[in-house]
């Protein structure tokens, strides 16, 4: 399946192995996003809108104050008039029992005093009676009305109209017949026949209740998609501070609508997935070469992934703000381990993935975008850990300044300016000083080399290199003559010069084990007079072997084994091998006996390395050292290595090697003092004498 291409240079194993990145991080992501419609901003009444500018994202409508409906539900309740019932038998109950307990007559009063009492509680009840809490509730609005219901009819009547117990009772004794014998009345106790005879219908009050206040509209208008309702720096007005009240407001209503969350849900997954797709195609087509290196994939996808789901969840929760999260150190990361156009692409699908959980997302871009640029020009070159620190400060300084360019775009006088914002972008930039820790961190986590452990490295200090130096001093001689030439054909073709300045340093290390097999480090006498051929082949070859032993326990970087093992790529011990050839010309000759492990060179800076040490070591078996003899040992030995095929396996050009030979002769006529050759100032002949 391996072998089935799905275009020129991506199999279908390339292919799963991205969708499956790509689909890992959509997940991800999109299970971190905010899962409510929550609303991070707030509006202050008289004050300036200090978020960007604000566009009604859906249809809303745009509601009443809690006071202003309050007062129209004050206003229709003049209106409302409760439903009483009038029942017949109270009124019939009670004069019966009245005229029945005074059959006999009023002790004082004549028999006449009986007709006229019944009839005045005849008018009571007529009028009707009610109970004495829910009178007194109405008729503190004298103009209250409510309705009487007899049978089918519902009559409206005044409040003033209708008596409560005690009212009628003080009534009955304003009449101008009874109130001379108020004394003797009020012995007879006519409180007692004195009862409510409306009933409260509930049922139906509290349904007319219900139809007026539903009559009252909670809103006042509709706010309609993409409309603009405020402008940032304006002063949010009365009406602009209901519209954005009225718009959280319905934001808290959606989050319990099915529909709007699973249309929310597609909406992130396929911004989501169209920003980490885009990425993907960007590494595909211009950075290939990273799908080869595990660890530098799973860095960046990563990187993306742990910076948006750290923002998202502090959107989701609202715990922090989301300007405290160092986002620069995605760039800054990038940059430092990989290059700078993948370094803004990682910074730039970050950011947009977070942005698009923002309610307000055009400050974040502007100022982010700002941020990481000023991350990554800063770090063009990383030569030492500070840095990390002047890194940290001018990104702190460029978000600062964009928020302020931002605010002064928006109108926010001086004054006006909401500084808490600076305050976050202060802490931000505080954080990026853990870059520093977490370089470190990184490059064991994922195996990568920074330029500062680069330049640690070439400390001739270190344990390996001052061994080196003590037991193999024309070694190491030999191998910073080969980091400076190296650094400087680097430099000319725009490979990575420390790297192999470095790689330089160390590609001998192997020699120390038996330093005296090598001719830099004699002092004439040469071991290999008693070896054969082969053994003096083999011990020659083991110092590729050895370094790489001694790397590994000095835990020296896998880029830095790199060059111990391809510095000599799978060419052969060529002196030995001739010498045994010369000397044995009809044998089959076994050339692995002669031939190093290997590789050969995959990186330009392997390439350039070899062409170095290739050269330096030839330079010092010149016999004299002219321009043209420099010239033609650079050129025969890169020519044949360019014809060994050395260099088929690495991403260098002739261009490259051509600019390597011009740097390698114009390098090693300054290191050997080449001179022009003067010419002789002729004597000048002496006439002959004349003859006698």
């Amino acid at each position: 399946m391996s072998k089935i291409k799905f275009s020129e240079d991506i199999t279908w194993n390339d292919l799963l192995l991205r969708t499956a990145l790509v689909v890992i991080s959509v997940i991800l992501i999109v299970w971190a996003m905010p899962r409510d419609n929550q609303v991070t901003f707030k509006a202050e009444q008289g004050k300036p809108w200090r978020y960007a500018d604000f566009t009604a994202p859906f249809d809303f409508p745009i509601y009443k104050s809690d006071a202003v409906i309050q007062a129209e539900r004050d206003s229709i309740m003049r209106e409302y008039e409760p439903y009483y019932g009038i029942n017949a038998e109270t009124e019939g109950k009670m004069v019966s029992k009245f005229t029945q307990d005074f059959a006999d007559g009023i002790p004082g009063l004549t028999p006449d005093f009986i007709s006229i009492i019944a009839n005045r509680l005849h008018q009571f009840y007529n009028h009707g009676i009610m109970d004495a809490a829910q009178y007194d509730d109405l008729i503190k609005d004298t103009t209250r009305m409510v309705r009487l219901v007899t049978g089918k009819q519902a009559v409206s009547v005044h409040i003033t109209d209708i008596y409560s117990p005690k009212s009628a009772y003080e009534q009955l004794f304003e009449d101008p017949l009874l109130t001379q014998h108020r004394a003797l009345l009020q012995r007879c106790n006519l409180n007692e026949y004195i009862t409510p005879n409306l009933i409260y219908e509930k049922e139906r009050s509290e349904s007319s209740l219900r139809d007026l206040q539903e009559s009252i509209p909670l809103a006042s208008g509709i706010a309609q998609h993409g409309q603009k309702i405020v402008d940032r720096g304006e002063i949010v007005d009365e009406k602009t501070y209901r519209i954005i009240e009225s718009f959280i407001k319905e934001s808290e209503l959606r989050k319990t609508d099915q529909s709007q969350l699973n249309a929310k849900l597609a909406g992130e997954t396929l911004l989501v997935l169209l920003f980490i797709a885009c990425f993907t195609i960007y590494l595909t087509l211009f950075r290939k070469d990273y799908f080869e290196r595990w660890r530098a994939i799973a860095m960046l996808y990563a990187m993306i992934v742990i910076f948006s789901v750290a923002a998202l969840a502090m959107v989701s929760h609202n715990i922090l703000h989301v300007y405290l999260l160092p986002f620069a150190m995605v760039p800054i990361f990038v940059r430092v381990f990989m290059d700078s156009r993948t370094a803004f692409m990682a910074h730039t699908t970050t950011i947009f993935i977070v942005a698009s959980a923002l309610q307000h997302p055009l400050d974040f871009l502007v100022i982010e975008e700002a941020a990481g640029m000023a991350a990554i020009f800063s770090l063009r070159e990383l030569s030492s850990r500070s840095q990390l620190f002047k890194t940290a400060i001018i990104v702190t300084l460029f978000g600062m300044a964009a928020n302020l360019g931002l605010d002064w775009k928006f109108g926010s006088a001086l004054t006006a300016i909401d500084y808490s914002e600076y305050n976050y972008l202060m802490v931000n930039g505080a954080l990026l000083f853990c870059s520093y820790p977490l370089l470190y961190l990184i490059e064991k986590l994922f195996g990568f080399t920074s330029n500062i452990t680069l330049i640690e490295l070439s400390d001739t200090s270190k344990d390996v290199l001052r061994r080196m130096s003590e037991v193999a001093p024309g070694t190491f001689q030999h191998s910073i003559q080969v980091g400076n030439l190296a650094a400087e054909i680097a430099n000319k073709i725009g490979a990575k010069a420390q790297l192999v300045r470095t790689g330089a340093l160390y590609h001998d290390i192997g020699k120390t084990q038996n330093p005296i097999y090598f001719t830099e480090n004699q002092s004439g006498v040469d071991p290999h007079e008693n070896l054969s051929y082969i053994d003096s082949a083999q011990v020659i070859i083991s110092h590729v072997t050895d370094g790489l032993k001694l790397a590994d326990k000095y835990n020296l970087p896998d880029v830095i084994k790199n060059f111990i093992a391809t510095h000599h790529g799978q060419g052969k011990a060529k002196y030995f091998f001739v010498k045994y050839k010369n000397e044995h010309p009809d044998e089959d000759i076994d050339e692995l006996l002669f031939t190093y492990p290997g590789p050969n060179p995959f990186t330009r800076e392997q390439a350039i390395l070899m062409m170095a040490d290739a050269v330096e070591a030839a330079s010092r078996s010149l016999p004299d050292y002219t321009e043209e003899s420099i010239r033609n040992l650079v050129n025969r030995i890169l020519d044949s290595q360019v014809a060994d095929g050395y260099f088929r396996e690495c991403p260098i050009t002739f261009r490259d090697i051509q600019y390597a030979k011009t740097v390698l002769i114009e390098k090693l006529k300054t290191i050997y003092h080449t001179r022009i050759s003067y010419p002789e100032l002729k004597k000048e002949q002496q006439p002959t004498p004349p003859s006698p």
